[in-house]
């Protein structure tokens, strides 16, 4: 079975909640022993209008939600998807590299306009100096968006500003890093750039996924992603690619497509070992002249089950079968309202502006009264304008 971007899986026993050929976000309710994959980021390090960076988002029948790295153009990718902000606040990130989590000053900014009232919380690993942990980049994204918090103030509830960050230990192996609600994801060493970067195992109801973010074949994914259901694992495009598509010296395209990352037959040498039911290459761009070079390839050292992933394939998955589509998304999507009743901001927490800045304003009173007559008129209310 290969599965790319312009195709559909093989028909399926359809035991799963899909029923259509392709995915229409928000029209499908899970079954409760069901996993759906998002994939909202499967692009290179420089996002496109086809492909965003990393990004996965994985959806149980349990009611929970999961985000799997959140690299530059994901949130787009999520908004699409058209899920409460409430329902996005668990993140696991694999390493810091911007395109594996340059979003998340967008999903946590984000949650709070939309009502977000819970902390986002976020986990990802450390590193052999302080200063390249998840922990430290968390605090300063917080710092650098200090005005924007702080214009917040007042206008808004900030309730959901709190980010409640987990580092945990890059050079564990096999450990547990969450455990709730049924759930169990384990990290494991990922090997890429410099120490630091790891894979995610989630085990739930018998269902295994596995992600590998960015890293070389290494043995410990050989070892603990073994018969994943699903193991999405990077698959860089060749050297030679390197060279036509992207202009690398030949010297840089082989350092980067052998050293770096994984090459397209690396990938399907992995996958040979440990058999998922389902094999996913993602990071490279899926073209119409890049994807039969890396399916040649991979198939040169793997013939499974197979899914060259772009932006917007799903995955539902059961102990029974896998259904591979792809999802049609309402580009003019707005945010769905919130799950939880909205909080008023508390005025004493705004910070305002400056006389300089006050005395420039000008105020067209009128339409102000006009604007305030019509809400008060189309809603039942009594708002009176500020003076």
């Amino acid at each position: 079975m290969l599965v790319t971007g312009a195709a559909q899986a093989e028909e399926s026993k359809n035991s799963t909640s899909a029923s259509h050929e392709a995915y229409f976000p928000g029209t499908e309710e899970l079954k409760a022993d069901e996993m759906r994959v998002t994939a909202c980021g499967t692009g290179m390090p420089s996002a496109r209008p086809k492909q965003a960076a990393a990004c996965f988002l994985v959806e149980l029948g349990n009611g929970d939600k999961f985000i799997f790295d959140i690299g530059t153009g994901a949130m787009e990718r999520l908004s699409g998807l058209s899920i409460p902000f409430d329902k996005l606040d668990k993140v696991f990130i694999g390493h810091l590299h911007s395109d594996h989590f340059g979003d998340l000053d967008a999903l946590w900014v984000g949650g709070v306009i939309s009502n977000r009232q819970v902390p986002l919380r976020v986990w990802g690993p450390s590193s052999t100096k302080p200063e390249w942990g998840t922990a430290y980049a968390v605090e300063h994204m917080k710092k650098y968006l200090s005005w924007d918090w702080a214009s917040r103030q007042g206008n808004i509830n900030t309730k959901g500003f709190q980010i409640e960050v987990n580092e945990f230990d890059y050079k564990g192996v096999n450990q547990v890093i969450y455990q709730e609600n049924g759930v169990t994801i384990r990290s494991i060493p990922a090997v890429h750039a410099l120490d630091g970067p790891v894979s995610f195992i989630l085990d739930w109801n018998g269902l295994r996924f596995a992600f590998s973010s960015d890293t070389y074949p290494n043995k410990w994914w050989l070892e603990y992603t073994k018969n994943a259901d699903l193991a999405i694992h990077e698959c860089f495009i060749s050297p030679i690619q390197l060279v036509t598509k992207m202009h690398f010296p030949p010297a840089d395209a082989v350092n980067v497509g052998t050293q770096v990352h994984t090459a397209p037959t690396m990938f399907g040498k992995v996958m040979s070992t440990i058999r998922p039911r389902m094999a996913v290459a993602y990071h490279f761009y899926n073209d119409f002249d890049t994807s039969p070079s890396v399916l040649k390839q991979i198939r040169s050292t793997y013939d499974g089950p197979l899914s060259l992933a772009t932006d917007y394939m799903v995955w539902n998955v059961t102990k029974d079968d896998i259904v591979t589509r792809m999802a049609v998304i309402n580009e003019d999507a707005w945010p769905l309202p919130s799950l939880t009743e909205k909080l008023p901001a508390d005025p004493a927490d705004k910070v305002g502006f400056t006389k300089f800045i006050t005395d420039g304003r000008v105020v067209y009173q009128d339409l102000i009264n006009e604007i305030y007559e019509k809400v008060n008129e189309a809603f039942g209310t009594d708002l009176e304008p500020p003076k």
